[in-house]
């Protein structure tokens, strides 16, 4: 029965370009039925006009649809988001005092949050609450959608239920047509509902294949003022495979986590009596970051850049000018005062690289002008958001500001694209591009975005880079690149970023005189290739999993002396070693061979080299690779030899 004011009928355009027409008032459930029995069968949610849509979505003449089926990547969000309900159902019937907050998917799964009075969840809880989910999902509990009819009884209801969040959080919602989800059974009587948006999968039965994965403590809200409560992660996949396999990455995710690699390898540490969120870099860890310095630098200066240092500490006036007050003071560290006058710890190093350029006069003969600082900046970040070296609030930026005419953008962003495969190159990473372009609030006018967005893309397809458009996702001022990065066991890292910046220029009124003797804006261009130092070593930690290349690792060769009389020998070849700035160490302790070769393995050091009566007699040395084993003997010339180009041509061994 077709209702007042519906159409009597619609036509849906389906992905191959189609038309298909169904009586008014048809769902998405209707519109697979009408394509293919077995389509209906298979089919677990659809896209109406780009959005994620549950089955019992009614739909409107001329939508655009595709029906959704577990081979499609969009059906997990409705997957993990159902077994989310699932979940919260589940702990509120082994907990009936527990009452819900929210439970949102996040990458890879999702997470519902609760307040339980009188019991903390254990390990063993989430076993029980598992059993209970396989029951929920077994019973083929129906999803249905309910528009809230009256708002007010609904709140009174939850607060009478003692749902005290559902009943904020749909007080906050009244106005945007807010809906339950309803949990049926087969007799169609409500077992559970919670205040949600959906969309949802049609029934429980299709959810087979979950882990609950780790508890932790959360705030409503994420206000350290506000309840403390209980988080359950979680993930669901279509398949025990997907899941098992998910799993396996999780687990080698864990032995790879930088925070317990750095307890084995001696790296780095964090001190609550010095404060959350700083890092202290250990002689092991420090190494490398020497290593990974003077690479950039090196790269660098071939390529023109100029070597800078600005102050970590300036007057506040710096970021009033540059707008940071206003829009970031949030992440700035409280103002100190000096001569009665507020000074701030840096949070960006743009400012200062902007004061060197204001102190010259510039023509457009000496642009473009690439000013690179390895610059330490300062930031809050929250304490529940700290992360080991991941999330800090000190670190190092590999920080480049470059000033040109708007005719050398292009060529400026295809060499910092050639720079940052170069470095990418380096440490084993594979990656890919992202192009965010114009937000629907932006400054300036759409002729200067589509040039400045024109050269970004230009410069993308001459570096032959493959790259995904973000539409809208630039900022409000400029559209620009982002570059993620894909470690060894698949994983995305956010890192490099390109920007252009048409504001600061503007804001700090900074001019270059061009050819035809009037005075310009130059093109500034923010560009950090590996972000965060500290970030990146951090990922670089787990990417190796902890195993550094030759020409990173804190300690490259382990000389080991079989007896006393070999000691001189070993050390004599040290000294030669270290004439050659390698990194090298004597282990002439008197553990046995073995033990100090096992050590020197688990130190993750690349070579491991064995003197003893016939090396010496011979001036060779046996040689063992932590990953290859035993490579037989070599002379200390050729050995030397074999380090050095390995070294100098920054090789790398199979990353595992």
């Amino acid at each position: 029965m077709v209702m007042a004011g519906e159409a009597v009928q619609v036509s849906v355009k389906l992905p191959d370009g189609s038309t298909r027409t169904l009586p008014g008032g048809s769902t998405c459930a209707d519109l697979a039925g009408a394509i293919s029995p077995s389509l209906a069968k298979a089919s677990v949610g659809a896209m109406i006009n780009g959005k994620l849509s549950d089955l019992h979505t009614v739909i409107s003449d001329g939508d655009e649809a595709r029906i959704l089926t577990a081979k499609d990547p969009e059906s997990l969000e409705l997957l993990r988001h159902s077994s989310a309900h699932v979940m919260a159902q589940a702990v509120q019937k082994l907990f009936p005092k527990a009452k819900i907050a929210i439970g949102p998917t996040i990458e890879n799964g999702f997470y519902y949050d609760f307040e339980i009075p009188d019991h903390t969840l254990s390990p063993e809880d989430l076993l029980k609450i598992e059993e209970e989910m396989k029951k929920i999902c077994e019973s083929g509990q129906k999803l249905v959608r309910f528009v809230i009819p009256d708002v007010d009884k609904q709140i009174s209801e939850f607060k009478s239920q003692g749902e005290k969040f559902k009943a904020e959080l749909l007080e906050q919602h009244r106005n945007e047509c807010p809906t339950l989800y309803l949990m049926k059974d087969k007799s169609d009587k409500v077992i559970w509902n919670d205040l949600c948006r959906g969309p949802h999968l049609p029934s429980t039965d299709f959810i087979k294949a979950f882990k609950l994965l780790k508890l932790s403590g959360a705030y409503w809200r994420g206000d350290e003022k506000q309840e403390q409560l209980q988080r359950v992660y979680a993930t669901s996949f279509w398949s025990k495979k997907d899941l098992d396999d998910y799993l396996h990455r999780l687990e080698e995710a864990e032995k790879r986590d930088h925070r317990r690699l750095s307890k084995q390898l001696d790296l780095f540490s964090v001190h609550e009596e010095a404060g959350p969120g700083l890092i202290f870099w250990h002689p092991n860890l420090a190494a490398v970051r020497g290593a990974i310095e003077d690479f950039w630098r090196e790269e660098h200066r071939k390529r023109g850049y100029e070597f800078v240092y600005t102050p970590h500490v300036v007057s506040e006036e710096l970021f009033a000018v540059s707008g940071h007050l206003d829009n970031y003071a949030e992440n700035m560290f409280s103002a100190i005062d000096v001569d009665g006058q507020p000074y701030r710890v840096k949070p960006m190093n743009c400012p200062g690289h902007i004061m060197i350029y204001k102190s010259n006069l510039h023509s457009y003969r000496n642009l473009p002008i690439r000013l690179a600082e390895l610059g330490t900046v300062y930031r809050y970040e929250r304490s529940g958001t700290l992360h080991g070296m991941l999330r800090v609030r000190a670190f190092t930026q590999d920080d480049t500001h470059i000033f040109c005419t708007p005719e050398q953008l292009e060529s400026e962003i295809l060499g910092i694209l050639d720079l940052t495969d170069v470095l990418m190159s380096a440490f084993g990473f594979s990656y890919k591009a992202y192009l965010s372009t114009r937000p629907e609030k932006y400054m300036g006018t759409i002729e200067q975005w589509d040039k400045m967005t024109d050269a970004l893309r230009s410069a993308l397809e001459k570096q032959k880079l493959e790259y995904q458009v973000d539409e809208g996702g630039g900022a409000f001022y400029a559209p620009k690149i982002d570059i993620k990065l894909y470690d060894a066991i698949g994983r995305e890292w956010q890192c490099s970023t390109i920007q252009i910046d048409p504001n600061l220029p503007e804001r700090f009124d900074i001019t270059y005189i061009g050819e035809d003797g009037s005075k310009h804006r130059p093109v500034m261009i923010h560009r950090a290739i590996l972000g965060s130092l500290e970030r990146f070593v951090g990922g670089l930690i787990e990417h190796y999993a902890g195993a550094f290349p030759l020409w990173l690792a804190p300690t490259q060769i382990a000389i080991i002396p079989i007896a006393e009389r070999h000691q001189e020998s070993a050390h004599e070849l040290e000294k030669q070693l270290r004439q050659l700035s390698f990194r090298v160490k004597v282990d002439d302790r008197s553990e046995t061979i073995n033990y100090r070769i096992r050590e020197a393995q688990q130190e993750q050091i690349p070579y491991m080299v064995v003197i003893g009566d016939k090396e010496m007699a011979n001036n060779s040395v046996a040689i063992r690779h932590r990953r290859q084993g035993d490579l037989g003997t070599l002379s200390i010339e050729q050995f030397i030899e074999r380090v050095k180009e390995e070294n100098t041509k920054r090789l790398a061994d199979a990353i595992k």
